[in-house]
């Protein structure tokens, strides 16, 4: 960028890096929290998305950091693995996804079915809901949505003075407000105010309550030296890999990550008019900042579109603002640290039940209606999997639901038995995509065609014939030959008669027509 360039475009794009600076500092705490990890590796992995990749992402005003839709995964790993088993399942989906951008596989990640990432952003925001409403009350989460579910009324009376004698309901009230004031905010943010982030609102109302009511509440643990929270990788973790349980988690990862990251990008495109995204150049880039992430020990990160059209409504037009806000989260964590300190555990789970509840698109789920009812069905099929198994087996049923509803699609066939103006000839009209699937249905309109009857199948209005069909009709022709009847297949225009032996006029196997 020239001199002249820079020093034009140089005020906007502080005013909005200061903006995202302000949203995604709680969030990078809050999704740490909900990650079972320290809020100092939130912090880490959105210096690193702002400062790494910010200056190579493809999609310039995209902004990255540790993302919602990958907390409940990385809970799951490091309740079951450990925190130090994190790193190298990043170093892996980060190079996967590097490869996967050099190998130009950016597209391939956008043809997911809609149904299946908002259903999986559903049934994540209701396992943050269920997990972070412990922690509103300053217990812990447990390890599955139903277990926090069942575990919410002993919770809720044990934060009750004159029922379990604990203090959560202080911590619980800080929660309850956070909410308040950025569901209030949302609603009635006045026009000159609308950079304000309600996130920072309303922790910071929570926090200043806190502190002048010297309430009894946890607070955020950082530590005085941003160096202490990095936990390098050693090599001999990179034995572990060897484990199919990790391996299956580092392919998890770099999946939902690319996918989020792309759909992401794609709809930050669509709130601009300036340079389009480089897909495969953005997800080199997300490969290079969770293989960093992966060597110092923080979350996975992924483009995350709450920071990103915060970034594009403060005005950002190039890449600095994305890497700006990496520089005041360093300069935030290094100098301020004792601020951070006081902020409330329960202000930060606020703010991601709001985020939760707001994962549950009930419009987006209405909008997949337009198109059926099988995209509704997917959609809640995905949501109640994960909330009832994981992450992994509910994106891989809403998968399944896409493959049955693409296979139903492709086996439809019309079949019509029609009578043809010459005596003793009929045509078998075939339109759409036979398949086995349909041989039942072929097989007894065949059973009914009149003995010595010369059976016309034009094939010209198929888009696809396999072979158990083919077949079908090759052996339908040699069974009733010697009572006369003849086959006449047609197909691009050729003729072939089918008179007591097989000739396939279309090729051996399955075939595309």
């Amino acid at each position: 960028m020239r001199a002249a360039q820079l020093k034009a475009v140089l005020p906007r794009e502080l005013l909005a890096s200061v903006v995202v600076f302000l949203v995604a500092l709680p969030l990078c705490m809050g999704i740490a929290i909900a990650s079972g990890m320290p809020p100092a590796k939130g912090l880490l992995t959105g210096i690193i998305g702002g400062l790494v990749v910010g200056w190579l992402a493809g999609s310039p005003l995209q902004v990255s950091g540790p993302a919602a839709g990958l907390a409940v995964l990385v809970f799951e790993l490091v309740r079951q693995h450990g925190m130090m088993m994190l790193g190298p399942i990043l170093l892996l989906a980060g190079f996967l996804q590097l490869v996967a951008g050099r190998l130009r596989l950016g597209c391939w990640f956008r043809v997911t079915a809609p149904a299946v990432v908002y259903g999986m952003l559903a049934g994540i925001g209701v396992l943050i809901v269920l997990s972070q409403v412990h922690v509103m009350l300053d217990g812990a989460p447990k390890p599955s949505g139903l277990d926090n579910l069942a575990g919410f009324p002993a919770a809720l009376i044990e934060a009750i003075p004159t029922l379990g004698g604990g203090l959560g309901w202080q911590a619980g009230l800080l929660g309850l407000s956070t909410m308040l004031v950025m569901y209030l905010w949302d609603k009635f943010r006045p026009q000159k105010l609308r950079f304000v982030p309600g996130a920072l609102l309303g922790v910071g109302l929570a926090t200043v309550t806190s502190l002048m009511l010297a309430l009894q509440v946890k607070r955020v643990e950082v530590p005085e030296n941003l160096a202490d929270a990095i936990d390098w990788l050693r090599p001999g973790d990179l034995l572990n890999l060897a484990d199919p349980q990790l391996l299956i988690a580092a392919f998890a990862v770099a999946f939902i990550a690319s996918a989020e990251t792309l759909l992401s990008a794609a709809a930050v495109d669509r709130m601009h008019s300036g340079q389009r995204s480089d897909f495969d150049k953005e997800l080199s880039a997300q490969g290079v900042g969770n293989m960093l992430c992966g060597l110092v020990g923080a979350l996975p990160m992924t483009g995350v579109i709450v920071r990103s059209s915060a970034n594009v409504q403060a005005g950002a037009t190039t890449r600095l603002s994305a890497m700006f806000h990496g520089v005041w989260l360093l300069g935030f964590v290094l100098l301020l640290s004792s601020v951070l300190q006081s902020i409330p555990v329960a202000s930060l789970a606020g703010v991601l039940v709001y985020t939760g509840i707001k994962l549950v698109d009930v419009k987006a789920f209405r909008a997949l209606g337009r198109y059926g009812r099988m995209p509704m069905f997917t959609y809640a099929a995905t949501a109640l999997a994960i909330i009832f198994t994981d992450l992994l087996t509910g994106v891989l049923v809403g998968f399944g639901l896409t493959l049955v509803k693409l296979a139903f699609k492709a086996s439809r066939l019309k079949i019509s038995l029609i009578d043809l103006p010459q005596d003793g000839e009929m045509e078998l009209r075939l339109t759409g995509a036979a398949t086995f699937l349909k041989v039942p249905a072929l097989t007894q309109v065949l059973s009914s065609v009149p003995a010595g009857t010369t059976l016309h199948v034009p094939l010209s209005n198929l888009s696809y014939i396999d072979h158990s069909c083919l077949e079908l009709l090759e052996e339908w022709g040699r069974a009733n030959a010697a009572k006369g009847s003849k086959l006449m297949i047609e197909a691009r225009g050729l003729k072939r008669r089918l008179e007591g032996r097989v000739r396939t006029t279309v090729g051996i196997g399955s075939a595309p027509v």
